[in-house]
This record gives C-alpha cells, structure tokens and sequence, in this order.
C-alpha cells in the first residue's frame, strides 16, 4: 500500500461502535453538561464524609456516580480524537473530556484524606454498623496504607487541579508526533514511493531488500533529529514532573512513587533488570541467528525487524485473524471463546489505518460500556498478534466488569499485560498446531521469537532507560538531548554488543509514547514471564487452570497485583517466571536454528 486511505473509504463494519456510548456529539455534550452540574454533589460531602457510616456509604455511592459517568464523556471524546488527530473539533472535545476528568478529582479530592483521618478500628465499628460498606474493605485498606504518603485536603486538592497541565507534556509529544510531523516516502524495491509512518515504520523495516531498510530506517530517524530539542524538552520536563510529584508525596524516587500505587516493591523491578542483564547473551544470540540468516557479515540496525526466514510476512487478512484467535483461546474455556467471538461481530475493533488516526495499538472503554480496541491493522502476522493481545486486554476487562462492583471494576497494568500475552502465547501454540504452509509457520515461530525479543528484553531494556533518566534528574543533572543520546545508545551497545549500533538508533528513544507514562513499560516484561507460565499450565493441566486464570481476570482490583498472581500460580516476587521465560525463549532459538 502506498498511500494511507481516509477514514470514510473504510467499511462501516471495520470501524468500532462509538455510538454505543454516546448516539452522536449532541447526546455526549447532554452527558457532559449533567455530570459537570453534579460535581457539586460531591463537594458538598467535604468536611464531612465520615461523619457516620450513613454518610461515608452516601458520599462513596455519589463519587462512584460522577465517576462512572466522567469516565464515560473522556473516553467517547478521546476515541473520537484518535479517529483523526487532526480534527480540530474532537481535539477540543478531548481537550474538555480531560478538563472535566481534572475537576472530578479536584472535586474528590477531600474523600481520602477524609478516611486516613479514621484509624483502622474506626473502620472496622463503620462497617460493623453499615454492613453496606463491606464491600469497601480492601478499597479501605489502600486508602489507609497509602495514608504516609497523603498531603492535606487543601494540596491534594491543588495537585488534582494541577493534573491536567502536569500530565501535558505526553499530549504535547502525542500531537506534535501523531498530527504535525510527516515523514518522507522512499523509493521501495519495485521504484514505488512508500510513505513512512509511526505505524508502518517496522512493517517497512521487515522488507526483505536490505539497501531498502537500510533508506527506510535512515530517513525515518533524521526526519527525528529535526525534532530532537522540543521533544528532549517534552520528555525533560515529564521526568522532571514525575520526580517532584514523588517528594510532594514523601517518597525518596520517582520510581518508588510510582510503583507504591499498585503496592509492587521496586525489588520485583530490580530482579527484573538483574535476570534480564544476566542473560544478555540469549538476546545476542537471536542477534547473531539473524544476523547468519540474512547473510550478513554484522548485524545493522535496520536489521533488527527483519524476519529469520526468507520472504515478507505472509499476508494475513484480518478476517483470517479473527478466525485463528478466536480458534486459539478455546483453552480458556467455552464461555471465554464466545464472549470472544461476540466482541468481534459487535464491532469492538477500530481495524484500519487511516491518515492521521492515532499510532499504535490499544483497548480502551469503560465500566459501562463495551471494549472497544484501536488498531491499525497491516495484513501481517504481526498484526494478528497485536489483535490477540489487545483482545486479552478486553476480555480482562469484561470478566471484571462482569463480576465486580464499580470500586474494584480497573486493574493495574501489572496483571494487565499477563492477560494480553497469554492469549499471544496460546495463538503461537495454536498456528503451530493447525497451520499447514511451512512459509507461515515460520514466520508465527519467528514472530514468536520476536515477541521474546521486544517485549522482555527491549521493554526492560526501556525500563532501565526511565530508571536512569529519573536518577539523574534526581541527582539534578540536565537532561539534555545529547545526554538522552547517552544513555540511550549506551544501552543499546549493552543489549546488542556484537551489532553495529550507529548513532541513529540513540534517538529511539524520541519515538516511545510510553515514557510519558512513566514506570509502565517494566510491566510488559513481568507480564510475559508471568503469562508464559500461566498459559503453560493452562495447555498442560486444562480446566483447572483455566478455571484459575478465568478467576484471576474476574478479581479486578479486589486484592493487590501480586497476591492476584499468586492466587493464580505464579510468583513474581521471585527471579524464577522470569528465568523460565528466557529458557523457553532459548528453547525456540534452539528449535529455530535447526531450521536455517
């Protein structure tokens, strides 16, 4: 394909249903109005949300109220920007949706300095006396540890108000990289311009010409270099926000802060890191097996995407997609695979690339309504994958929302990329079973390998990158883009010693979304180790597992990240998920090297 299609040249039945939420702008502005006029309900509850268990019962039932219904307008009016980040209209739309959500909390921001003010018998009689509020006993419990790191009303509620413009730097970035910057077409193999974009940047980089990748890759990061200042500024200024937001909170890090919330010790990220460094050496042999497969005498950087076998990735329509996931979670039990199945005929997936639709991948919606996942879907394994793993992140939410109240109805990203890789790790498993063509089975081992690839090692890789940026603001040094350039490419030497690491790929770094979000990424490596144990057991024991797993994606939040995997078998306070996950990565480079 070489140009991107507009949004009205895509069939109806590949777009997602926002009208579900909301029938058109006119019924979104009605909900926007209502529930920002009830803003004042809540307010009204300050000063004496626990005066009684009656009035603590009132106030959490009004808050969850406003909540549900803010959660709601924010959502429609971001999907509906990422349709086309270019839309003046809905950027406005969104622009309110986060204004109103920024108010809601600022509104709210008395109720838990409110409960830390009750100790933990004061609690206990509450519930005693309003058995209503028993449902709020682990909610009570968070609330109540993070109490050391609460400020008073007053800062709590001028950081709620703060939130909106202390989170604008990632929509900074998200506009500057999704709406205004346009990369160049290059010439392909066949004399056609490609033209190069966020999404099809790795799609290109597989392309078996290497002269071909070679003038993708350069093009695409010096059209970087042209914005290296204001985005090291924007991600300068994140980092920066990240580490005063943790010592107004009382915390020696930015790192600390941000992995108290889901109750994760930072020594659950330091194992991570330290069994990732010590096994270096697997990654290096992917590098070097593909490195021999392409025949070449040093691995480049722009050979880092290229498949292991001969050929582009088979093409892979999406409904043949859709058919091979759905075919392969059926481990996971009958009710599962239809819900599935269901979603997909529901139009839950926003399948295609259009100009100017928001890069990447995600599943979004809300308590009340249906998923609904972003794709820009490529006809390539890769994509299928992607499908899978977003369908796992909504089937997870459904299972929460299906069996748990409102205040358990989110879940951390901790145990959120375990069900997003559980159902890449079971599709690898199925393709490898009811797949005939040689080429395609390949392409899935490798795609597999790849997965290894860039969600263990290079998302740590990333996680040591956030926890060094943050150490050095922390110690007030100047995070310049030369020095983002540093300890970037430094990394990058670490992880791929034997390659040729040219500075280009040192601005990598400016292309990640991720990092304005920080402390995130770590948690796709942990999800791996964890649902490449989970989905093991699953295929080796059947209905008991899966009964466990299906378990673990209906507890939503009512216990903490770690104690939910550990209900569900796996303990990643421990080196050993981790340790397996890179055995089992080694086991498919050894099943692969057989091949070549």
């Amino acid at each position: 394909m070489s140009s991107v299609p507009e949004r009205g040249d895509i069939d109806e039945e590949y777009k997602w249903e926002l009208e579900s939420l909301y029938a058109d702008d006119e019924e979104w502005e009605a909900a926007f109005d209502s529930v920002q006029d009830r803003l004042d309900d809540l307010r009204a509850f300050e000063g004496r949300a626990t005066e009684d268990p009656e009035t603590l019962q009132d106030c959490l039932e009004t808050y969850e109220s406003i909540m549900r219904e803010v959660a709601n307008v924010s959502a429609y009016a971001r999907m509906r920007s990422d349709e086309d980040t270019a839309d003046s209209h809905y950027q406005a739309l969104s622009s309110r949706g986060q204004s109103l959500a920024s108010d809601a909390s600022s509104a709210a921001s008395f109720l838990e300095p409110e409960i830390q003010s009750l100790d933990r018998e004061t609690v206990d009689e509450y519930i005693d006396e309003n058995p209503d509020l028993e449902v709020y006993g682990h909610y009570f419990d968070d609330v109540l540890r993070m109490k050391p790191h609460t400020r008073s009303a007053e800062v709590e509620n001028l950081l709620a108000d703060l939130g909106e413009v202390l989170g604008s730097t990632g929509e900074v970035y998200n506009m500057l990289v999704n709406a205004d910057v346009e990369f160049p077409s290059v010439e392909d193999p066949d004399g056609e311009p490609r033209r190069i974009t966020l999404n099809n940047f790795t799609t290109l980089q597989e392309n078996p010409d290497r002269e071909f990748r070679r003038d993708v890759y350069e093009t695409f990061y010096d059209e970087w270099e042209e914005y290296r200042n204001s985005i090291a500024a924007a991600y300068k200024n994140s980092v920066k926000t990240d580490v005063k937001l943790a010592r107004a909170r009382d915390y020696d890090t930015a790192r600390e802060a941000a992995l108290d919330g889901p109750n994760v010790p930072v020594e659950v990220y330091d194992t991570l890191v330290d069994t990732v460094d010590d096994n270096l050496d697997v990654l290096q042999r992917h590098a070097d097996l593909k490195r021999r497969s392409i025949g070449a005498d040093e691995l480049r950087m722009w050979d880092l995407y290229v498949p292991m076998v001969e050929g582009e990735s088979p093409d892979v329509e999406y409904d043949q997609a859709r058919e091979w996931v759905t075919g392969a979670v059926e481990p996971l039990g009958e009710e599962y695979q239809e819900w599935l199945a269901e979603g997909l005929d529901s139009r839950w997936v926003d399948v295609y690339e259009t100009d100017n639709k928001q890069s990447g991948a995600y599943s979004g919606g809300t308590y009340d309504s249906q998923p609904f996942i972003l794709m820009n879907y490529q006809d390539d394994v890769a994509s299928m994958y992607t499908l899978a793993h977003e369908l796992g992140h909504s089937l997870h939410s459904e299972y929460t929302s299906e069996h748990q109240p409102y205040v358990y109805s989110s879940y951390e990203i901790f145990v959120a990329e375990v069900a997003s890789t559980v159902n890449e790790t079971l599709l690898t498993h199925h393709l490898l079973d009811v797949v005939d063509d040689e080429r395609l089975r390949r392409h899935v081992l490798n795609q597999y390998l790849e997965r290894f690839r860039s969600t263990l090692f290079r998302q740590t890789m990333f996680a040591e990158f956030e926890h060094e940026t943050h150490r050095l603001e922390e110690q007030g040094e100047v995070l310049t883009a030369d020095r983002l350039d540093d300890v970037y490419g430094g990394l990058k030497e670490e992880y791929y010693a034997d390659a040729a690491v040219d500075d280009r790929v040192a601005r990598e770094w400016m292309r990640i979304p991720h990092f304005y979000r920080a402390f995130y990424v770590y948690q796709y490596a942990t999800g791996i180790s964890a649902a490449v144990a989970l989905a093991q057991g699953i295929l080796e024991e059947g209905e008991p597992a899966a009964e466990r797993y299906r378990e673990f994606l209906a507890s939503g939040s009512r216990e903490y990240p770690l104690e939910l995997l550990d209900s569900a078998g796996v303990d990643m306070t421990s080196s050993d998920p981790i340790q397996s996950a890179i055995d089992t990565y080694d086991e498919f480079l050894d099943e692969f090297e057989e091949l070549i």
